[in-house]
């Protein structure tokens, strides 16, 4: 496959040659003309033993083609015999296709790598299509703890994750500050103004934020206003008073998300959303209610557990069972006040106006039952054009060698992200926040994360990295010539005699970069980052075990000081595994260095 485009990975190749062999036989009439191809997938088969790709061709195509999956598999089969890059076809069980290709292959996709460097695995996948990623989205009452950090990492990693793969990505976070949560908010940094003047105020009441972050707000207000605000009743002070804080939250939350090199691009106010004449809340429902939408009604009692926005009232509802959901939502509270669902409909309207009909939302753990409505809502607001895709974030555990770390934001007594950054960096706070799938309860041990061991997933994959630059200084006593920098020294070494590389082993190891650009892709669509860690680990652990081997086996040694060629071969080797670490760690936001210290 050495005459590939450098776009198209190798399962992607194999793909287009299974396709064609089908098109082939429709071809010459063995089924009928215009059957869909696109169910058709080329893939690593579950038992590594029973070859290098599977296929499900003939058991997808058979109804269509109206033949039985097993003799269809066999005339597939026949012609992919004839394909110059494959060794052996074998039909197995009902219709699944194994193939086992040539050596060759491999060497080649290593000179791909090479080729490409860190841009390999790179994917046009997603065309260049739109898509709004909302993240973190934290309350903007006080600095983020490391409940919110995996939802940061997680949304950041995916952003970074589907720009590799082709996609026109936007960061977004949405700051909630409409809701009753930043009156408290101003109300306590209002008990720190008059402190900061001088007063006694003892023991933060009960329902305030007592946690002393709310002290610098304090501070600025009597910097700024003197004993002013003391002279005003609270309608007047608290909307000073809270615009004031919330701007102090927000750079807070912008130095805590930087620590973990997370930036946005779009910081969108959901005030701003009622800001006087111009209330979008109130235009999305009368356009829902143009639509048909909007009704008056009364809402049955709930089943089960008590639903927290259910009143036995005539209320106005929207018609979320017509686009999936399990009951119509009410959109204005008993006050006339709007319910944070109406609030969040006109904010996902405003973002299919943007043009944004691909949209990603991370949840946190306490949302999960928030999921339907919303892309009911989202449904609703652009006719069914747009998508919406909820990721929940589950709870972090924090523990310190196996022990609980206390947490708890009412009562200031947490431990804060920037506090955990300080104390493991934010490279381990960033992979090991990825290396468990997003709805499964992750350990966070700030013991552990520090270990030098196969143990610490974030170490071992740096490790991997930075033994690769080991083994390049080591070798120029035999390669003299090696260059150092990364670029110079994959081009030198892109026309090592990489066929050379026959050991078991070795062909191990070249099988899993070459699956790199398909993991890229699946990762994407699924929108599942973890994916990446998980890859990257096993890599690095095929890397290692590789390098021990040679310890004891010297002929399989990155360097044999008298063949110049083979220690090529397998500093090209190391070079591809050096460049696909880099690759997916930088998709993660991790860094990879060149040396652990």
């Amino acid at each position: 496959m050495s005459d590939k485009a450098a776009t198209q990975h190798l399962f992607a190749d194999a793909l287009a040659r299974v396709q064609a062999v089908c098109a082939a036989l429709a071809a010459e009439g063995q089924w009928p003309a215009g059957i869909d191809f696109s169910r058709v997938v080329v893939e690593p088969p579950r038992d590594a033993s029973h070859g290098d790709m599977a296929t499900n061709a003939a058991m997808v195509l058979a109804k269509d083609a109206k033949a039985k999956p097993r003799d269809l598999a066999d005339k597939i089969a026949e012609k992919l015999r004839a394909d110059d890059l494959v060794a052996a076809v074998e039909v197995a069980g009902p219709g699944f296709i194994n193939l086992t290709l040539k050596p060759q292959v491999w060497a080649d996709e290593l000179r791909t790598v090479l080729r490409e460097g860190v841009s390999y695995g790179k994917s046009a996948i997603g065309r260049g299509e739109k898509v709004n990623v909302e993240y973190v989205s934290a309350n903007p009452t006080g600095p983020m703890h490391v409940g919110h950090c995996r939802g940061a990492v997680f949304g950041d990693a995916l952003c970074g994750l589907l720009d590799f793969a082709g996609y026109d990505v936007t960061r977004e976070y949405y700051i909630n500050d409409a809701g009753a949560q930043v009156d408290v908010l101003a109300r306590s940094a209002y008990l720190r103004y008059l402190e900061a003047l001088g007063e006694i105020i003892g023991e933060i009441p009960d329902g305030l934020y007592p946690g002393d972050y709310l002290v610098p707000v304090g501070q600025a207000l009597a910097a700024e206003h003197g004993g002013k605000l003391k002279a005003m009743a609270e309608a007047a002070w608290l909307p000073i008073v809270r615009a004031k804080a919330i701007a102090m939250m927000m750079d807070m939350i912008k130095g805590d998300l930087a620590a973990l090199n997370i930036k946005h691009e779009v910081f969108f106010s959901e005030r701003s959303l009622i800001e006087t004449g111009n209330n979008k809340v109130t235009e999305t429902i009368d356009f829902l209610r143009s639509k048909g939408d909007i009704y008056e009604g009364r809402l049955p009692p709930p089943k089960g557990k008590p639903v927290e926005d259910y009143e036995d009232r005539i209320q106005t509802l929207f018609r979320a069972t017509a686009y999936g959901d399990d009951v119509d939502r009410p959109l204005i509270k008993s006050d006339g006040s709007y319910t944070y669902f109406a609030s969040d409909i006109a904010y996902h309207k405003n973002k299919v106006d943007r043009g944004f009909l691909d949209m990603i939302d991370v949840f946190g753990a306490d949302h999960g039952g928030y999921i339907k409505r919303m892309q009911a809502a989202v449904k609703g607001v652009s006719g069914g054009k747009a998508a919406l895709d909820v990721k929940v974030v589950q709870l972090v555990r924090l523990l310190r060698a196996g022990e609980p770390v206390r947490m708890s934001k009412r009562s200031g007594d947490f431990v804060t992200l920037r506090e955990v950054v300080d104390e493991v960096g934010s490279d381990a706070v960033r992979f090991m926040m990825l290396f468990r799938k997003n709805d499964a309860v992750l350990d966070f041990d700030l013991a552990k994360v520090l270990e030098q061991s196969k143990d610490n997933p974030v170490f071992y994959v740096q490790y991997g990295h930075a033994r690769g630059h080991s083994i390049f200084k080591n070798a120029r006593e035999v390669v003299p010539d090696l260059p150092e920098d990364d670029a110079a020294r994959t081009a030198y070494l892109g026309d090592s005699p990489v066929e050379r590389l026959t050991d078991p082993a070795e062909l191990d190891l070249l099988k899993r970069l070459a699956l790199y650009p398909r993991m890229v892709e699946a990762a994407a669509v699924a929108h599942e980052p973890h994916r990446i860690a998980f890859y990257l680990y096993d890599l690095a652990s095929e890397f290692h075990a590789l390098w021990t081997k040679g310890r004891d086996l010297p002929y399989l040694r990155f360097i044999i000081t008298n063949d110049a060629e083979i220690t090529r071969a397998r500093l090209a080797m190391v070079q591809g595994v050096v460049s696909v670490l880099a690759s997916g760690l930088a998709v993660l936001g991790v860094h990879a260095p060149t040396e652990m210290r």
